[in-house]
């Protein structure tokens, strides 16, 4: 594998967002930072990193960070994420920098542990240029530091594109479908491999792929939504809203917000459980509650944070008591529906559908076989996903949903703030890898949809993404 989200390297559930605070890079003789306020800014915020003292990060965020930033995370949920990444890479030094149109400044370098890394820092487009986002991505192998940065055309980049697509699935590297969008304009939009290697079935633009964790974005759309309503509060915790709970503790401990920003405590779902329950009788949300409800909290709501799959689904049963509707129905009638996502729902794996595609995973028996035939990923999932993830959707329907939110057609202000400072999302598990990317400013998006092995789509938009910022 070539690259991965930092934020969940497991295949069970990733996760990859802006955050706006995040890291640098290795050589021996440093790059020269633009001399720009963005350059400025991303200097100082790699001088802030490598300092290794939450007092000195604290200040550069307070200083340099936008307030639609501020907005989406505290400063100490940044600063509790940083220390990972800092124990993850360790000091950080930069390799190759770059200055995108807008301000944009992209980084690539190696940290002190020998890890290669991407980090693209997005700004205010108007003075004084504060910190909006970072997002950063793994790379597993070093990067060409010398490839060219001519500019493209539109033309070009929809050959050089398709070309390194065409010879990614030639080899068996990729199947999936890939878009690249301009505003509304599709500038790039095509299908590589198979939707069904049994029936030598090809992918089409229209295939519906497994979303994988991408559902949680739904899901806290469809939070923010109820609580504008009125229906529910971001502070009611669990037994306010379901008081027939089953874990009395976290029922009297967690709130809403808790488990929004996956500070709750509560783990995962998958683990020994799930791996012996038979995947038929997975599929209504109340179905993956004895998978992790009962276990105890793993740490005090509020004062970690930690990737949580059974936090999202009690969040999907606060909804359908909040609504009075399933799940399922709500999230079609006030997101799909509304965005015009005709493609997109939760499918049941034993009801034939036309026009989806399977799983195929090298992984099985906890690790990867890669040289081994791809097997079908059929008897590793949910018969039916959840607000966790693994609904099924199109490239075509997850642009229609970044356009939705831009256009304010959701009501769910929050969240549409976030395409401002940028926004990048993924999902993946054995056989399943989806990512979406909005630029800052959210006039660009990427969306790849594989059903493949992770990072399989996330080094499809990384590609797609260098060659946008080469974009005339």
């Amino acid at each position: 594998m070539s690259g991965r989200s930092i934020l969940c390297r497991t295949a069970a559930a990733i996760l990859t967002v802006w955050l706006a605070a995040l890291a640098p890079l290795a050589q021996a003789a440093p790059p020269a930072f633009p001399d720009s306020q963005p350059g400025k800014r991303a200097a100082a915020y790699l001088d802030a990193f490598n300092t290794a003292g939450d007092e000195t990060m604290k200040a550069y965020l307070e200083e340099n960070l936008a307030p639609a930033s501020l907005e989406r995370m505290t400063i100490e949920q940044r600063l509790a994420t940083l220390a990972r990444i800092r124990a993850d890479l360790g000091r950080l030094e930069p390799a190759r920098i770059s200055e995108e149109t807008g301000g944009a400044v992209t980084v690539i370098g190696q940290g002190s542990t020998g890890t290669w890394f991407e980090m693209g820092f997005a700004f205010e487009p108007d003075p004084p240029h504060r910190l909006l986002g970072v997002r950063i991505e793994l790379i597993d192998e070093p990067p060409d530091l010398d490839a060219p940065d001519t500019p493209l055309d539109e033309e070009q980049l929809s050959r050089e594109l398709d070309e390194w697509l065409d010879d990614l699935s030639a080899r068996d590297e990729f199947s999936g479908a890939v878009l690249v969008a301009a505003g509304d304009r599709p500038v790039f939009r095509r299908a590589y491999g198979l939707a069904s290697k049994e029936y030598a079935t090809p992918n089409r633009v229209d295939t519906r792929f497994n979303l994988g964790s991408i559902n949680k974005f739904m899901t806290r759309i469809a939070i923010e939504q109820l609580a504008l309503a009125g229906k529910l509060s971001l502070d009611d915790t669990i037994g306010a809203l379901l008081p027939d709970y089953p874990n009395r503790e976290a029922a009297r401990k967690v709130t809403v917000r808790h488990l929004l920003e996956m500070t709750s405590g509560i783990g995962d779902f998958f683990g020994e459980k799930y791996e012996a329950t038979p995947k038929d009788r997975i599929r209504d949300l109340e179905d993956y509650l004895p998978l992790f409800a009962s276990a105890p909290l793993e740490f005090e709501p509020g004062t970690s944070n930690r990737y949580s799959n059974g936090g999202y689904v009690v969040l999907g049963l606060i909804i359908e008591k909040a609504s009075g509707k399933d799940y399922f129905e709500y999230v079609r009638e006030n997101i799909y529906e509304p965005a015009g996502m005709t493609a997109t729902c939760h499918l049941e794996s034993d009801k034939p559908v036309e026009n989806v595609a399977s799983g195929y995973t090298r992984n099985w028996d906890d690790r990867e076989h890669p040289d081994e035939p791809r097997r079908n990923n059929l008897y590793m999932r949910p018969c039916r996903g959840s607000s966790a993830g693994g609904g099924y959707s199109t490239v075509d329907d997850l642009l229609k949903l970044v356009l939705a939110l831009r256009a304010g057609k959701l009501g769910a202000p929050g969240t549409a703030r976030m395409l401002e400072g940028g926004l990048g999302i993924a999902g993946g598990a054995p056989g399943i890898n989806a990512a979406v990317e909005v630029e800052a400013g959210g006039e660009r998006t990427i969306v790849v949809l594989s059903n493949y092995d992770p990072p399989t789509a996330m080094n499809a938009a990384r590609k797609a993404r260098g060659m946008l910022a080469r974009l005339q």
